[in-house]
Order: C-alpha cells, then structure tokens, then sequence
C-alpha cells in the first residue's frame, strides 16, 4: 500500500429496523486535524480524477453507491512514489481511505446508480487559494486504464 495510506473497515450493527454504523471518530487518529465535511453526487460511469493536495489530507467514504477508487503516489523521497493503488468503496465495502498529502486521487462511479461520496479534510477550502492542483484521468505519468477488464 502507498505510504500513509490508511484503511478503516467499518462496521455495521444491523437490527429489525435497519443499522447503525459509525463513520469516524477522534480517537480513531486518522485525521491529524478536522478542517472540512463535504458530500459529493457522481453519476454511473462518471470519471473524476485526479487531483492531489500540497497542504491537506482526505478522508473518504462512499455510503451510497460503489467507486473504484485510484490512487497515485506522487510524493518525492516518499517509498512507494510512483506507485499506485486501486480500491473499491461503496455499499459492498464500507471503509474509510485516508490519502495523505501528495498522493493524487480519484474515482469512477460503478454500477448502475449514483454514488456519494462524504469526505473529510484537514483543510477549510479557500476559493483565494485553493488546494486543488489537477491531473488528467488519462495522464501517461500515471498510466491507470479505467475500463473494466471482462474476467
């Protein structure tokens, strides 16, 4: 796994009536710091990637829906620099990703309905100085093939 790449399995405790499920907690130790709660709608088939931080690091978690989930090392004198991990978060694998500071993320919707995502950063977004420094889906440094492979 990339370097400082962290995985939560959550659990859920289902009853007669549905379930509850904790998402993230402060004595979990996985955000340094709390900056920001987002929620995001993507539509099937939709790409969104990549992007990279320079100052914050991101929490994800996908609970409705499911996401292939693609993540580059970018980080110089980092370990696993240049290497990349692929994921899949949803309804079927309910985790929280925490992707540290440099390492360039993104995802693509699965299935036939859309997915949200809810994110947490260790950053408030400033529109004046944005953390957000993009990268094509297809970019040739990064290489990742976004189709789905018939097995």
């Amino acid at each position: 796994m990339i370097d400082g790449v962290r995985v939560k399995q959550l659990v859920r405790h289902p009853d007669d009536r549905g379930f509850f499920q904790e998402i993230l907690r402060d004595d979990d130790g996985l955000l340094r710091r709390f900056g920001q709660a987002s929620m995001s709608k993507t539509y099937p088939g939709v790409i969104k990637a990549f992007h990279y931080h320079e100052r914050q690091d991101d929490l994800w978690f996908f609970p409705v829906g499911n996401a292939q989930v693609v993540l580059h090392d970018l980080r110089e004198g980092s370990p696993t620099r240049g290497e990349t991990n692929v994921f899949y978060m949803g309804e079927e694998n309910p985790i929280l990703l925490l992707i540290p500071v440099g390492v360039a993320h993104g995802y693509r919707t699965l299935g036939e309905k859309p997915a949200f995502i809810i994110y947490f950063t260790t950053e408030s977004y400033n529109p004046n100085d944005p953390d957000e420094k993009r990268i094509p889906y297809d970019d040739p440094s990064i290489g990742f093939d976004w189709t789905t492979k018939m097995r």
